[in-house]
């Protein structure tokens, strides 16, 4: 897959990294890049400046060879100095090896010895763990150096060559030192690479294979055509693994596979190469061409990494007879290409190299480090398996390893900490150690964070947000990622987005939510953050919430969040006073709103200025208003706030006035009405407070009762008979003069009768209103009989009239007078009707008052029997005695019952007639010895003698016995009956 070339990677560095460069280049214009970096991957390697002693080591002198083993790194100088390094950059151990420029350098299998040659002609062998030293002076620049795999045990072997196109194989015998040429005569000798038994190498006519253990050749493989001359661009080999060799050589790429059979090679590529050998052979399995020329080379799984040199268009154009260009200064930066063995290309990355812009295409080396895993592993390797690659400049070294998804407990900690600006670079600051190095690789990975810092790099900041949530990098990424992501939407003028963004990013940080509110403040953007700033889980200084509600008062636009803010958040979270102070200048100006009022009236409350809250309910019309002079007892601030408060509801405005009329004085009330500039009806909301007054107190408003007259003539004219008919503050003449103009008749009528002028109201009635039976309820209010003749004399002038007044004047003037006054000839309609109908209405009230005649009797009678009856009554109040045994015996007889109750009888009655004596013996009458019988009709007797006066009684009247069955007053015949003799005899 081919993509698009990607900008330089970030880099870590240590001790130096300020130094780095940090410069871009436009290539085509903002809409395309966009373009391209939608379809950019995501690197399969990550990249980290080598520190250590490195930039010490560069600073004084230039890289000019590299060789990697399992423990150590070995650089090879321009002073022609070895150091071995470990991988953290710290030089463990210096040789002087050579006097002039390292051109390579080579480990054997168990990294314990290092081979190295230079231009000085010289080849030196060293042990690294003992004082072994070996050295052989050729005379001529030596190019390449291989070590035997099995160097210690191997006889000590290793081949060389030069520019003295030789191929030599030195090996230690017990003689000394043997030198054999392996070949000889096809140019000089410009790299070589030992594996297991095959060594290969190249010079000006093409790469061989030797089989080292046979002694013979394999292979030769031809070197491209149109390539420049070795010594401007160096071949480069590397095995893969022991059958598999890449060649990379000027602006070619060949793999080699080492065969023993004839069967096909690798990715359906196949060519085979004559050998001189029946027992191997080489198959290309893999070849193609690249656009730039190649200064290394290295495996990474099935895929290869290439460090590329981009020549300008004139550098392809221009032969490569001269040692020297005319472009130093304006080189490009190196790339590092992932690429398949059919050229399909994954990545591209362009390197921050320290001075790059002064090198060419030699200048550059890259080795790669020995690794564990497949060769065939996809790109994936576990932590600690994975592949090191080297790139070489001559001041600087940088090294690239492959980017993995995985995530272990080793890589939970840093020692130094990434901050990543927003151009692409990535630099890290000092731990506290001060050292700067390169983490090892067997404890740290910065994959995670490497992903992470590449997604913040290419903008994508939501994926890099959620890779640090899923638990990938450090916690403390969060807080770093959530802010550069604020950043970016800032820089972008995403100022919304970024708002909405905050609580996820902030989370529950006070002072990051603080900073960032301070933020936006300065940016003018603080409103669009409000609705988002919390309250609670954090709460942040009261500072932070008062500058966000000022910022909401510079704009009109904003003055409904304000409102929405100041009525959603708690008041003890900020101090109401700056808010007020910001708002409380734009009260008379143009962008004063409603909203900010009401706000400014919320504040106000908050502030316990209850009044100055109040004005702005009241001038904003708003309907809690009410409530709020309750709650507060505001009775006394409503004074010049009648108008408006009439405006929002006049029915509630009128019962607040009217139940606090001792405070607010109606001629206030009517002054404010009278007077106002607001657009309303003035009068009307006058009458309606004057009518509501007037009917809790007639007299509280009678200084206004003239003008109440017009009110009412204007607004409710059936109020006003009921309104004339209760007050007495109103002048009649004004009040005529109203009436007349509205044509008001009946209280025109009312007017006249009470300024005595009762003729010409009787005229109006009859004139006006042609309403007799009124007329004739007017008369009969007057009491005045001489209106009953003008009456009737007005009524002569109508003959319709007089039949009228026939039918109305019944039982209040006697018809036969109206009659006698009708003018003979006079016709007058339905006469006979009207007379037969009087007469018959004469009957029907004739007849009505003899039966309530009647009925009144017989009630009168039916009373007077009832009362005599209750009279005749007696009522017995029995001794002491008899009261303890009737109550022993319980008989709840109704003679036990009137006993028990006569007691309290006999002290209301106790002035009798005569004079508390018993009216027969004339005795007193103690009431302890012996009973009594008291009658309603003041009589009282002793019991024994009213039982005697009543038998004598009975006696004499034996014969009424048979008449009456029942008693008079209801008991039955038979019974023993109480009667007062003396009342009795008389009615006898």
């Amino acid at each position: 897959m081919s993509t698009a070339r990607r900008a330089h990677p970030p880099l870590q560095n240590g001790a130096g990294a300020d130094d780095e460069r940090e410069e871009e280049e436009e290539d085509g214009d903002e809409g395309e890049e966009e373009e391209e970096l939608e379809d950019e991957e995501e690197p399969r390697l990550k990249y980290q400046r080598l520190g250590g002693s490195v930039p010490a080591i560069l600073s004084t002198d230039a890289a000019a060879a590299i060789a990697v083993a399992d423990r150590m790194v070995a650089l090879g100088t321009h002073n022609g100095t070895l150091h071995i390094l470990d991988f953290q950059g710290n030089q463990v151990k210096e040789i002087a090896a050579h006097t002039a420029t390292i051109n390579d350098i080579s480990f054997d299998a168990d990294g314990e010895y290092i081979g190295s040659c230079s231009d000085d002609g010289t080849v030196a062998i060293s042990s690294l763990f003992t004082d072994e030293k070996l050295k052989f002076e050729h005379h001529r620049p030596m190019k390449a150096i291989a070590l035997d795999p099995n160097y210690s045990r191997n006889y000590k072997r290793f081949a060389t060559g030069g520019l003295a196109g030789q191929v030599l194989v030195m090996t230690k015998k017990w003689t000394g030192p043997h030198k054999r040429v392996l070949r000889d005569g096809e140019g000089p000798i410009h790299s070589m690479k030992w594996r297991a038994d095959l060594l290969a190498w190249a010079n000006d006519a093409g790469v061989k294979v030797h089989d080292m253990r046979t002694d013979k050749g394999i292979a030769f493989i031809e070197r491209p055509k149109g390539i420049p001359r070795p010594e401007f661009l160096l071949p480069h080999l590397v095995w893969q693994d022991d059958t598999i060799l890449v060649i990379g050589w000027g602006t070619s790429v060949k793999i080699a596979a080492i065969r023993t059979d004839s069967s096909q090679g690798l990715n359906g590529i196949q060519r085979t190469i004559t050998t001189a050998s029946s027992e191997k052979y080489v198959d290309i399995v893999g070849s193609f061409q690249t656009g730039y020329h190649i200064s290394g080379i290295a495996p990474f799984g099935d895929l290869l990494v290439i460090l590329a040199y981009i020549p300008d268009e004139d550098e392809k154009e221009k032969k490569f007879s001269t040692s020297v260009t005319s472009r130093q200064g304006t080189a490009q930066r190196p790339e590092i290409h992932l690429v398949s063995w059919k050229n399909d290309e994954l990545t591209t990355d362009a390197l921050p190299i320290h001075g790059y812009e002064h090198y060419k295409a030699k200048d550059y080396a890259l080795a790669h480090a020995p690794f564990s895993g497949s060769s065939n592993a996809g790109g994936q390797w576990a932590a600690g398996d994975e592949p090191l690659y080297y790139i070489v400049s001559p001041k600087d070294i940088v090294v690239a390893k492959p980017r993995t998804e995985v995530f272990t407990d080793k890589t939970k900690k840093m020692s130094d900490e990434l901050s990543i600006d927003y151009r692409g670079y990535s630099k890290a600051t000092t731990s506290a150690k001060g050292t700067g190095k390169l983490l090892p690789l067997d404890t740290t990975t910065l994959d995670a964070e490497d992903h992470i810092a590449w997604l913040l790099q290419h903008g994508w900041h939501e994926k890099a947000l959620a890779a640090v949530e899923a638990g990938q990098g450090r916690t403390e990424l969060l807080d770093e990622v959530g802010s550069r992501y604020l950043d970016h939407l800032i820089i972008e003028r995403k100022y919304a987005e970024a708002a909405q963004r905050c609580p996820k990013l902030l989370r529950g940080s006070p002072s990051a939510w603080e900073r960032w509110v301070f933020n936006f403040a300065h940016l003018r953007q603080l409103p669009v953050l409000v609705p988002y700033i919390p309250t609670e889980n954090p709460q942040l200084s009261d500072t932070a919430y008062e500058v966000a509600l000022v910022a909401l008062t510079t704009n009109p636009s904003f003055h409904e969040l304000l409102l929405t803010t100041v009525k959603n958040w708690p008041p003890t979270l900020y101090s109401a006073s700056p808010v007020i102070s910001a708002i409380e200048p734009q009260l008379n100006s143009s962008s004063m709103t409603d909203s900010l009022k009401e706000a400014l009236a919320e504040l106000y409350v908050i502030n316990i200025q209850y009044e100055k809250a109040l004005s702005l309910y009241a001038e904003l019309l708003k309907p809690e208003v009410f409530e709020f002079i309750e709650k507060y007892n505001l009775h006394n601030a409503i004074h010049d706030k009648v108008v408006n408060l009439m405006l929002l509801d006049s029915k509630r405005t009128v019962h607040l006035l009217i139940q606090h009329r001792d405070t607010i004085p109606p001629y206030e009330v009517v002054e404010q009405l009278l007077h106002t500039s607001k657009n309303c009806d003035r009068k009307y909301l006058l009458h309606l407070y004057l009518h509501a007054l007037f009917e809790i107190d007639i007299h509280a408003g009678k200084d206004f009762h003239d003008m109440q007259v017009e009110l009412y003539a204007d607004y409710e004219p059936r109020m006003l008979l009921p309104f004339l008919r209760t007050s007495q503050h109103y002048r009649l003449d004004k009040a005529y003069e109203i009436f007349a103009q509205k044509e008001l008749v009946r209280e025109q009528v009312f007017v006249l009768g009470r300024m005595g002028n009762a003729k010409e109201a009787l005229s109006t009635i009859i004139n006006k209103l042609e309403d007799i039976q009124e007329a004739v309820e007017f008369v009969m209010e007057q009491h005045d009989d001489e209106l009953w003749d003008e009456l009737i004399r007005q009524c002569l002038q109508k003959p319709e009239m007089v039949g009228m007044l026939l039918e109305h004047t019944v039982g209040n003037l006697d018809p036969l007078y109206i009659v006698s006054l009708v003018p003979d000839g006079l016709e007058i309609p339905r006469l006979r009707d009207r007379l037969v109908k009087i007469v018959t209405d004469y009957r029907t009230e004739t007849s009505l008052r003899n039966g309530c005649n009647d009925i009144l009797k017989a009630d009168c009678v039916n009373l007077l029997v009832k009362y005599y009856h209750e009279a005749r009554r007696g009522v017995y109040m029995a001794s002491m005695d008899e009261e303890v045994h009737g109550n022993r015996t319980d008989d709840g007889s109704s003679r036990g019952n009137e006993r028990s109750s006569s007691v309290r009888a006999l002290d209301i009655k106790s002035r009798t007639r005569c004079g508390a004596r018993c009216c027969l013996c004339f005795d007193p009458l103690p009431i302890q010895d012996i009973s009594v019988i008291l009658f309603y009709c003041c009589h009282a007797y002793h019991l024994s003698c009213l039982e005697g006066g009543l038998d004598l009684m009975r006696s004499n009247s034996n014969q009424d016995s048979d008449n009456d069955l029942d008693d008079e007053d209801g008991s039955p015949s038979g019974q023993s009956r109480m009667r007062c003799v003396l009342c009795t005899t008389a009615v006898s």
